[in-house]
């Protein structure tokens, strides 16, 4: 009965290894060439490595290339309208986590959003006489190779091969990715960063940041995070097989300078994520003291929430982003303390910086100036300090 056991005979934990080692080449696939590569163009790849990819998602996902981008680009333009795809924050995350590879086929079959956002994408003899029309026949190889390789076990293993993508990127990502999990910055959505390090996701469960710096190919940010999609970007390009066109600014502090230049609203404006988050964070005990103040003098009013932590977030958004429920509680915080109302609006200032208005660059750069002369003499120390380190921002 050794025929039961294919032509690859292994102890039982072999063929665990074997089938983790088979989804991780899938997971790579997806988050290098599909997402960072074909859809955000964030680096190009060397023509084998890209058709490695595309035949490997043909056998194991049966994914069709222009369908994926597309859809993958009207999520970040639409994010969570209704008109995205798969917003667990419109569909609720039960459905997005249970039915997420239902809620991507359905949109597959909308031919304007691949019109609209499909541009780009693979349109070779192949992808046009095979991995398009007859994309079922990939799982039917895989799993006929499967059989073939492992027995009796290679039914499993196909079966966890199909079920990875569908559960680890249409529910996991698109579902949990928008729903719970940590967020370096506030930006227009409700991504979140899931874990700080993973190998099972790609890289791809530092969805916040990936949101936040959408065509960066690299998708960690702080220092405790970890990329394992970078590591394979960065091998790819030592073999000169990947090239990478854009990664996310890093804040820099230089020389603090006396008088803003039209550079340094550049800076500025390229790191207002960063920026922001600095913000918040350096601010941080000056909000915590101006509270616990508050409590001694019984003048916080009853709140259903910490508002140390919900200020940090609000000193992280742009007024615009607070959503709407929350801006009642704002007010009535602020109205309690002139130095919360301060802080507040002095973020909130920033905003017109780095939102590009109608202001020329000579306003901007004024504009500027004048902010951080404010915050030197605004009496509040955290306030200076940040502005002395804004005016040192590379």
């Amino acid at each position: 009965m050794s025929w039961l056991n294919g032509w690859i005979d292994l102890p039982w934990w072999g063929y665990i290894l074997v089938t983790l080692g088979l989804t991780h080449i899938t997971i790579a696939a997806v988050t290098i060439f599909l997402h960072r590569h074909q859809a955000h163009r964030a680096l190009d790849l060397h023509p084998l490595i890209s058709h490695f990819f595309r035949f490997w998602l043909w056998l194991t996902t049966a994914q069709i290339t222009k369908e994926w981008a597309a859809i993958h680009r009207k999520h970040h333009a639409k994010c969570e309208t209704a008109e995205d795809p798969h917003s667990p924050q419109v569909l609720g995350l039960k459905k997005v986590f249970w039915e997420g590879w239902e809620l991507y086929r359905a949109e597959a079959k909308n031919q304007e959003t691949l019109q609209k956002y499909g541009h780009g994408t693979p349109d070779d003899w192949i992808e046009r006489h095979l991995y398009t029309p007859h994309s079922v026949w990939g799982p039917t190889t895989m799993a006929v190779l499967d059989l073939l390789l492992f027995g009796v076990n290679g039914i499993w293993i196909w079966a966890v091969q199909m079920m990875w993508i569908p559960i680890m990127a249409a529910g996991v990502i698109n579902g949990i990715g928008h729903f719970w999990g940590y967020r370096n910055f506030e930006c227009e959505d409700a991504s979140t960063n899931l874990v700080p390090w993973g190998i099972l996701i790609g890289g791809e469960e530092l969805h916040n940041n990936h949101h936040t710096f959408g065509t960066s190919a690299k998708l960690s940010y702080k220092w405790f995070e970890f990329d394992i999609g970078w590591l394979y970007i960065r091998t790819l390009a030592f073999c000169r097989l990947a090239t990478v066109r854009k990664v996310a600014p890093k804040l820099k502090q230089g020389t603090a300078r006396p008088v803003f230049d039209e550079l340094a609203v550049q800076a500025v404006i390229a790191n207002r994520y960063a920026i922001a988050a600095s913000y918040a964070r350096t601010l941080k005990a000056t909000v915590a003291s101006e509270i616990e103040q508050l409590r001694a003098n019984a003048s916080l009013p009853a709140l259903n929430f910490n508002p140390v932590r919900q200020m940090k977030i609000w000193l992280k958004q742009d007024a615009k982003d607070t959503p709407v429920a929350e801006q009642t509680s704002l007010q009535a915080l602020l109205a309690q303390s002139a130095v919360l109302t301060q802080v507040y609006q002095m973020r909130q200032e920033l905003t017109r910086i780095w939102e590009r208005s109608t202001l020329t660059r000579a306003e901007l750069v004024e504009q500027l100036q004048d902010w951080c002369q404010r915050a030197e003499a605004s009496g509040i120390k955290a306030l200076a300090d940040f502005s002395l380190r804004l005016r040192a921002v590379a």
